[in-house]
């Protein structure tokens, strides 16, 4: 057998490999799609979307958890956003290069690998015991804020080094401060990769729920949260409540909950991805 035959077959037998390693995942991911939207789409009504939960798996919703979802993504998002991108800011364009910084970017990376599990038990022994606020919205806001956090400075340093380094060495001589240039140039510039990486953030924190179980968000929840203090559900946890009953009605209502939340999950994506290339655009990027 000669040499170039041997490289033909190689390379065949690596593109069917590539090709079987994207092919099937899809197949299963499109299968299991097809499943859950068959289970769902006898569920999914006003009533389903606008009642509260029940033992009565006819008459059980899903309000309390859209309610709970929403203001919790809204707290992690005010809470994580201002400090994820102040510090990679901060890292990127004011800190000084040395084993300092270094060893700051190492704990970032590996902190954005942590299980979710692991912020679960820091935010229940740091914010539920020793900060006191109970098992309430604000703990478990703050709890996967911690969690996004290392997404969201990461992803903000790589949209701050996309911006071209000619452009802060013009400011500078034309005497700007260190603060206009970040201020009218560098932000402006990384904005649209910086918003999609906040929004793809935001949306893994949509689907979390190992995290907010050990904060301890309650599964059952017959009233909507009056303020930060309150007790609060999540879809993840309401679908979780539901599979684990052995009715089948309530294992459809669980079907039905799972197609909102990945509705909900590819409306941010698809967000993230139509306001990246219009600001890529509307800046000539």
């Amino acid at each position: 057998m000669s040499t170039v035959t041997r490289r033909k077959i190689a390379e065949r037998s690596f593109f069917i490999l590539c090709a079987s390693a994207i092919v099937i995942p899809l197949g299963v991911l499109a299968l299991l799609l097809w499943d859950v939207g068959r289970d769902a789409a006898p569920r999914i009504d006003v009533q389903f979307l606008t009642s509260f939960p029940s033992r009565k798996a006819a008459l059980a919703g899903i309000l309390p958890a859209i309610v709970g979802s929403l203001y919790l993504i809204v707290l992690t998002a005010a809470i994580a956003l201002p400090i994820g991108v102040g510090a990679a800011l901060y890292l990127e364009e004011y800190a000084k290069k040395g084993r300092l910084s270094s060893l700051i970017e190492i704990n970032i990376a590996n902190l954005a690998g942590v299980p979710s599990i692991i912020y679960g038990l820091l935010g229940l022994g740091v914010f539920v015991r020793v900060l006191g606020l109970g098992r309430s919205l604000l703990a478990g806001a703050l709890t996967m804020a911690l969690l996004v956090l290392p997404i969201v400075v990461m992803v903000t340093r790589e949209s701050l080094r996309t911006v071209p380094g000619h452009l802060r060495e013009a400011a500078w001589g034309l005497g700007a401060t260190r603060w206009q240039i970040v201020r009218q140039i560098v932000l402006p510039q990384a904005f649209p990769g910086i918003l999609t990486g906040a929004i793809l953030a935001v949306s893994r924190a949509i689907g979390e729920t190992a995290p907010l179980v050990a904060v301890g968000a309650l599964t059952y929840m017959t009233f909507l949260p009056d303020g930060i203090d309150a007790p609060f559900t999540v879809l993840p946890i309401q679908i979780f409540n539901w599979v684990s009953r052995p009715q089948e009605a309530f294992l459809v209502n669980a079907a039905a909950g799972i197609a909102v939340l990945m509705a909900t999950m590819l409306l941010l994506n698809s967000v993230a991805i139509y306001l990246r290339n219009r600001l890529q655009h509307q800046t000539g990027r």
